[in-house]
C-alpha cells in the first residue's frame, strides 16, 4: 500500500519540474477531510448485508433530505443527488413528460410529434443548458423556446414575463405543449433574480412545470430573505449546490422537487432502489453533521457580507460602475472601469453612451473591454483569494465579476481581502484613466507621421498598434512579409533597449498586417509626440542600415567578379610577356639563372565606399594605401530631445518652467555661434583677408613644389600616416 501511495504521489506532484506554476491540491479543512471521507466509507458500506445497507442508505437519504429541506424552506420535498449539475434538470424534465403525456410510456414517440413539447429557458441562462437538455431527451431544437430580457423596463437580465405570456399563447395556437419554465434566482453572469411570484402564476395558469436555479437560492438558509428569491419556495423543483456555498469538496448536487407519485419518479430516473445510488448522500450527510445549522448559516452569511462590503466600498469610487445596484440583496457584485466625458453633468455614475455618436461610443467601448479585462487579469494576480473571474455580457461589455458564495467556501476570502480588493482597484485607476487618454492622442500623432501606421485591435488594452511601412511593403498581399518582420523586430529591440517606463510587445498577425509593435500601458507623464517621433526615427535607421548592408553586399559580390576576370587577364600577359620557354620546368630555371627577369609588382585594391577596383601601383610607390572618399554618414534622426540627468525616455518635462538662468542661457548662445563660425568660418575666407604668415606659408609650399628632388619630406608624411 505504501508503494502505491507514492506511486500516486509521484504521478500527482511528477510535472512540476516541467511545469513550475501547476497549483498543488487545494487547502482543505476538517470538513473538507470529512466530506473525502464519506466517499471511502461509502464504498465499505456497501459490503453490508443487503437488508442493513437498505435501512441504512434509506435512513441516510432521508435525514439528508429533510435537512435540505428546511434549511432551504422547501416543505414536503424530495430529493435527487447528482454529480453533473444539469443532470436533475434533465430528470425533471423527463419527469415532466411523463406527467402532462399519459401515453408517453406505451407511444413513445408518436406521442410528442403529435403535441409538441415546449421548454422555455430565459436569455441569460447558462451556457449550454437548452442544447444539453435537448441531446438527453432526444427533443428537436425547436422545441426550446428562449425568452428575452427587459430591455426597456426592470432590469436586462430579468426575464420579460409579458413577452413570456405571448410566446405561451402563440404555442397553444400552433398546437404545441408548454412543458417547462427554467427560471433564475441569481443568473449565472450578473446574479439577477427573475419575478419568481409572476412566474409561479403564469405556470398554474397553463399547466406548466417551474423550475428554479441559482446562486441566489442559498440565501434561503437565512433568516432575512428578499421576497423575490424567497417566492421560489413555492416552485415545482429547485436545484441546489451546497458544495461551493459551503467549500465541501466532491459533493454532490441536488435537485428538491415535489411529486406525489412514486412510480413516475422511478420511470423518470429520480428515485432508484439501488443501495449505490443512494449512498451518493453519504459525504453531504457527513458534512451537513459536521457543520450543524448554525456553521451552514454562518459561511452563507458570511459570503454575503464580503459581497455587501465590497459593493459599499465601491460606490465610493470614481470610474467604477455597479451593474447590480438595483439588488441589495444579491451575493454577487459585478463591477465595470468607464471614463467620463469631459463636461458631463450626470454624475461619477453616469454611463457615456447616450451622448456620444454610435461609431464613437462603439469604439470607446471596444477600448473599455481591452481594459477591463487587463483590469480583471491583473486584479486576479494580485489579490488570488478573491475568486475573481472575467465576463463578457452582450450590453454592458467585458466586467468583473465577484461571487463569493462560488468560491469563499474554497478560497478562504476574508474582509482583508477585500479591502487589498478595493486598495488594488484605485491602484490601476489613473494607468486606465490616462492610457484611456492617450488612446486618440496617440493615433492622431501616427496618423500626422509619415511612414506609420495606425492599426486598431479593439483586444489590445495598451496605448495602441502601431506599423512601420518601408519602401518594398505589399499592402495588398497577404503573404508574410520577411523585410518588414525584420525591420520590426530591431524596431522592438530598440525600443526595449531604451529602458522607458513602457512596454512592447510583437503582436500576433492582425488581419492583413504582417507585423506590427504593440504598445502597453501608460502614466500620465508620456510624451506621445515623442515616443511616435522616436519610433519613426527608429525605423527608418533600421530600414536605412539595412539597405546599405544589402548594398555593400551586392558592390563586393561584383567587385570579386570584376577582380577574377581581371586576374584571369593579368595571368595571360604575364604568359606573354615571360615567353613559354620560361613555363617549361627545367628549362625556365636555367634561362631565369642566366637572364633573370624583373616582374613588375601589380594587384588589385577594392575600395568599398567607391565600389570599384584600383590599382596597387601606387601604393608601392608612395608606400601607403589610399585614403579613398569619406564614407556617408550614418543616418540619424531629426532632433533628439535633451534630457534631465535620471529622466527616462518619453518622459514630459517642466515646459514653461524658468529651469535655466540668463546667464546659462547667453553661454549657450555664444557656444553655439563659435560652433557655426568654425563650421562656415573656413568656406567663407578669401585670399584677400589671408595673413602675411599665411602667404609665407603658401610661397614655401610653392618652393618645395619647384624642387621635386627634394621628396624626403614628401616620402616621410605618408608613412607617419600609415
Amino acid at each position: 500500500m505504501v508503494s502505491i501511495l507514492q506511486l500516486v504521489q509521484n504521478l500527482m506532484h511528477g510535472d512540476e519540474d516541467e511545469e513550475p506554476q501547476s497549483s498543488r491540491i487545494q487547502n482543505i479543512g476538517e470538513q473538507g477531510h470529512m466530506a473525502l471521507l464519506g466517499h471511502s466509507l461509502g464504498a465499505y458500506i456497501s459490503t453490508l448485508d443487503k437488508e442493513k445497507l437498505r435501512k441504512l442508505t434509506t435512513r441516510i437519504l432521508s435525514d439528508t433530505t429533510l435537512w435540505l429541506c428546511r434549511i432551504f424552506r422547501y416543505e414536503n420535498g424530495c430529493a435527487y443527488f447528482h454529480e453533473d449539475e444539469r443532470e436533475g434538470l434533465a430528470k425533471i424534465c423527463r419527469l415532466a413528460i411523463h406527467s402532462r403525456y399519459e401515453d408517453f410510456v406505451v407511444d413513445g414517440f408518436n406521442v410528442l410529434y403529435n403535441k409538441k413539447p415546449v421548454i422555455y429557458l430565459s436569455a441569460a441562462a447558462r451556457p449550454g443548458l437548452g442544447q444539453y437538455l435537448c441531446n438527453q431527451l432526444g427533443l428537436p431544437f425547436p422545441c426550446l423556446c428562449r425568452v428575452p430580457c427587459n430591455t426597456m423596463f426592470g432590469s436586462q437580465h430579468q426575464m420579460d414575463v409579458a413577452f413570456l405570456e405571448k410566446l405561451i399563447k402563440d404555442d397553444i395556437e400552433r398546437g404545441r405543449l408548454p412543458l417547462l419554465l427554467v427560471a433564475n434566482a441569481g443568473t449565472a453572469a450578473v446574479g439577477h433574480t427573475d419575478k419568481i411570484g409572476r412566474l409561479k402564476e403564469l405556470c398554474e395558469q397553463y399547466g406548466m412545470w417551474l423550475h428554479v436555479e441559482g446562486v441566489n437560492l442559498a440565501t434561503l438558509a437565512l433568516g432575512y430573505v428578499s421576497s423575490s428569491v424567497l417566492a421560489a419556495t413555492k416552485c415545482d423543483s429547485m436545484m441546489l449546490t451546497p458544495g461551493p456555498w459551503l467549500g465541501l469538496p466532491a459533493v454532490p448536487a441536488v435537485t428538491l422537487y415535489k411529486h406525489d407519485d412514486p412510480a413516475l419518479t422511478l420511470v423518470a430516473g429520480l428515485t432508484s432502489n439501488k443501495p449505490a445510488d443512494k449512498l451518493r448522500a453519504l459525504p453531504l450527510w457527513l458534512s451537513l453533521q459536521y457543520l450543524g445549522l448554525d456553521g451552514i448559516v454562518e459561511r452563507i452569511k458570511h459570503a454575503c457580507q464580503l459581497s455587501q462590503r465590497l459593493q459599499e466600498s465601491l460606490k465610493k469610487v470614481n470610474h467604477i460602475k455597479i451593474l447590480v445596484e438595483d439588488e441589495l440583496s444579491s451575493p454577487v457584485v459585478v463591477f465595470r472601469f468607464f471614463q467620463e466625458l469631459p463636461g458631463s453633468d450626470s454624475g461619477p455614475k453616469a454611463v457615456p453612451a447616450p451622448n456620444m455618436a454610435p461609431s464613437a461610443a462603439g469604439q470607446e467601448g471596444h477600448s473599455c473591454d481591452a481594459l477591463n479585462r487587463w483590469l480583471g487579469e491583473q486584479l486576479k494576480q494580485l489579490v488570488p483569494a478573491s475568486g475573481l473571474t472575467v465576463t463578457d455580457l452582450e450590453v454592458e461589455g467585458v466586467c468583473v465579476r465577484f461571487s463569493p458564495l462560488m468560491t469563499a467556501g474554497v478560497l478562504g476570502t476574508q474582509n482583508e481581502d477585500v479591502d487589498q480588493l478595493v486598495a488594488s482597484i484605485k491602484s490601476k485607476l489613473p494607468v486606465l484613466t490616462c492610457t484611456l487618454q492617450l488612446r486618440e492622442e496617440f493615433k492622431q500623432e501616427v496618423e500626422g507621421t509619415a511612414g506609420l501606421l495606425h492599426v486598431d485591435d479593439p483586444n489590445w488594452p495598451g496605448i495602441g498598434v502601431v506599423r512601420y511601412e518601408h519602401a518594398n511593403d505589399d499592402k495588398s498581399s497577404l503573404k508574410s512579409d520577411p523585410e518588414g518582420e525584420k525591420i520590426h523586430a530591431g524596431l522592438l529591440k530598440k525600443l526595449n533597449e531604451l529602458e522607458s517606463d513602457l512596454t512592447f510587445k510583437m503582436g500576433p498577425e492582425y488581419r492583413s498586417m504582417k507585423s506590427c509593435i504593440y504598445i502597453g500601458m501608460a502614466s500620465d507623464d508620456i510624451d506621445v509626440s515623442e515616443l511616435v517621433e522616436t519610433i519613426a526615427v527608429t525605423a527608418r535607421e533600421i530600414e536605412e542600415n539595412s539597405r546599405l548592408l544589402e548594398n555593400m553586399t551586392e558592390v563586393i559580390r561584383k567587385g570579386i567578379q570584376e577582380a577574377q576576370v581581371q586576374l584571369q587577364k593579368a595571368n595571360e600577359e604575364r604568359l606573354l610577356e615571360e615567353g613559354v620557354l620560361r613555363q617549361i620546368p627545367v628549362v625556365g630555371s636555367v634561362l631565369n639563372w642566366f637572364s633573370p627577369l624583373q616582374p613588375s609588382q601589380k594587384g588589385r585594391t577594392f575600395n568599398l565606399t567607391a565600389g570599384s577596383l584600383e590599382s596597387t601601383e601606387h601604393t608601392y610607390v608612395s608606400k601607403v594605401q589610399g585614403m579613398g572618399v569619406t564614407p556617408p554618414p550614418t543616418p540619424s534622426g531629426t532632433r533628439t530631445k535633451q534630457r534631465l540627468p535620471g529622466q527616462k525616455p518619453f518622459k514630459k518635462s517642466l515646459r514653461g518652467s524658468d529651469v535655466m538662468s540668463e546667464t546659462s542661457s547667453v553661454s549657450h548662445i555664444e557656444d553655439l555661434e563659435k560652433m557655426e563660425h568654425l563650421s562656415t568660418g573656413p568656406e567663407q575666407d578669401t585670399p584677400e583677408a589671408a595673413s602675411p604668415q599665411e602667404a609665407d606659408q603658401s610661397e614655401a609650399l610653392q618652393e618645395e613644389a619647384q624642387h621635386p628632388e627634394d621628396d624626403c619630406p614628401q616620402v616621410e608624411e605618408p608613412e607617419s600616416l600609415r
